[in-house]
Parts: structure tokens; sequence; C-alpha cells
């Protein structure tokens, strides 16, 4: 049975005076259009100017923010916001590219919401065992750290601030079925390594569960991850058994080590598991995919031609 699509409802939608997603990539592509369809005026940020949409589809109203170019939107093109999503990651020097360009244009303005989306990778390694939101963030990786340092800088203007704190997102397109349609599929296995992931629609879901919320019960820091950490030859096989297609041979990850990039090591070289136990009994929102397994079903039946929930 398809799930319906998360709106927010008439009265929350109407609490939303313009948003601002900076980041037009993959979740703040569909998190725009999610809004879009609860009614919300939304403009979604990119580097450069949108193609057209395709015939029969409607185009999110957009603006061009490009630092690296000096391409920044003035106080008129925002003056009516009252809320914004920062999705962009850090900048090569490790700054919040938004904050750094334009934090004194939005200190000015009357904000209601700030959201930003960060990653879990703030805990660190924690040898498999669970984080919350009240563990204390130790970043190994300098991305991470780089994340928490714009995390901080967040804070210190102190707007009305909520920290999604997010695992490794897939959806559409954004699973194993490629590389196993091609061959390029790897079967790792190192033993008690598990990887957390959520699906792009829950991050969609979270974000508008938290701003139908009165802003008393919006957790300043929230972790948005499904239910089922697990090792990553545990997806890959359950996404052969959805193609119907054999696995590669087994590899055990030391045996392979040396010849992985230095940014697929660094995946492998953390092991935690975090809880979104406050998300969904704190706050009481209902994970469309609590598991990879609802979630990839979803994701094939999309990539194959469903319609997608938003």
């Amino acid at each position: 049975m398809k799930e319906e699509a998360v709106k927010l409802s008439p009265s929350a939608a109407a609490r939303i005076g313009r948003m601002v997603v900076f980041g037009g990539g993959y979740t703040g592509q569909r998190l725009a259009a999610a809004l879009v369809d609860s009614g919300v005026a939304v403009t979604v940020t990119h580097r450069q100017a949108p193609e057209p949409a395709k015939a029969g589809r409607e185009t999110l109203a957009s603006m061009v923010f490009d630092p690296v170019l000096g391409l920044v939107p003035d106080a008129g093109a925002l003056g009516d916001v009252t809320h914004v999503l920062v999705t962009i990651p850090p900048d090569t020097e490790g700054r919040d590219p938004v904050l750094s360009q334009l934090g004194t244009l939005l200190a000015g303005l009357p904000l209601r919401w700030v959201g930003y989306l960060s990653t879990t990778g703030v805990y660190g390694d924690t040898g498999g065992a669970w984080v919350d939101e009240t563990t204390t963030p130790a970043p190994g990786l300098g991305r991470s750290r780089a994340r928490l340092a714009c995390e901080q800088a967040w804070r210190a203007c102190h707007l009305p601030l909520q920290v999604f704190r997010l695992p490794a997102i897939y959806g559409p397109n954004r699973t194993p079925f490629a590389s196993l349609r091609d061959g390029t599929a790897r079967l790792l296995y190192k033993s008690g390594q598990v990887f957390c992931r959520i699906h792009v629609d829950d991050i969609v879901g979270a974000v508008l569960h938290n701003l139908a919320l009165p802003e008393s019960r919006r957790p300043h820091t929230l972790i948005v991850a499904d239910e089922t950490p697990c090792p990553s030859s545990e997806t890959l096989g359950f996404a052969a058994h959805l193609l119907d297609l054999p696995l590669p041979p087994a590899q055990r990850y030391e045996q392979i080590e040396a010849r992985l990039s230095p940014m697929a090591r660094s995946f492998w070289s953390e092991n935690r598991r975090v809880s979104s136990r406050l998300l969904r009994e704190g706050l009481g929102y209902r994970l469309r995919y609590p598991s990879y397994r609802e979630g990839f079903r979803a994701s094939l039946a999309e990539e194959l031609g469903a319609s997608p929930p938003f």
C-alpha cells in the first residue's frame, strides 16, 4: 500500500510566511517540493540558475547563491523570509557559507525558525555503541569537526535554531541498485561494523513534523535515523534480492583496505549506532521507513516509474 504524502496542516502551513531552502540538492529539492505541496511559499537556492522544469511539472521558485563567485542574494530578496533551512555543507575552510555570507542580514530578519542539516558524524567512533542527543560530540574526521564548528557558529547567533543530525542519506537513485546492475558493487565485511541510514523522505517528514510542533516542543538538537543499524553486506544482500541479481564475491575489509580511496576508508573508520528515540517516542513521529527494507522497496518502485510521495 502506498504511503500518503506527508503534509503540513493548513494551520501549520499558514504560520510560515516564506521559507528559503539554502541548497537545492537531493534533500533540499525534495523538502521544498513537499512544502510547496502543503501550500507554503518556498524559494530554493542553486549555484546557478536551474534549467526550466520538464513540461507538466511545476517549477520551484529559485535564487542563485554561489559565495565562491560572489553571487549572494541581497536584503530585498530575503526581506519577507520567516523560515530558513540550510542543507549546504561547510566550505573548504570549514565555515558555513550561508552564515559567513548572510549572517548579518539573517540576524536582522524576523526569523521564526532556522533548520540546519548536520551529521551524526559529530559523535565520532564509538566502537558500535549507541549515541543519542545527550551524547557529547567527539568528531574524529575533519569533515565532522567542520560540521560541529558550523553548528556552534549557528548557535552563537541566538536565532531560533534546530539542528538535525543525519546519518547516511538514501532514497531513489541513491541505493545499491545501480552498482549491482553495472557490476561495480563490492560486498565488504568488517567484524562488528554497522552503518546507520535514513531515507530522504523521513528527513522531509521529520522536518515537517517539527515545523508543525509548538516552538516550545522543538528540541534544539534532533537525530533523524531509522531503527535498523546494520552491516552494509546486509543491505547489499537485500538490494540484490529485490533485483534478483547475484551478489559479488565477499571480501574482508582488511584485505582490500589499502586499495580503497581515502574517502571510502574514512567511512569505514567509524562505527556507531545512532538512536532516533527522541524523534519517534518523544515527538511522536512515525518513520515512513523504519528500516532499509521498506525504504529500498519504495525507492526501487519510484526508480521504476511510480510517483514520488511528495
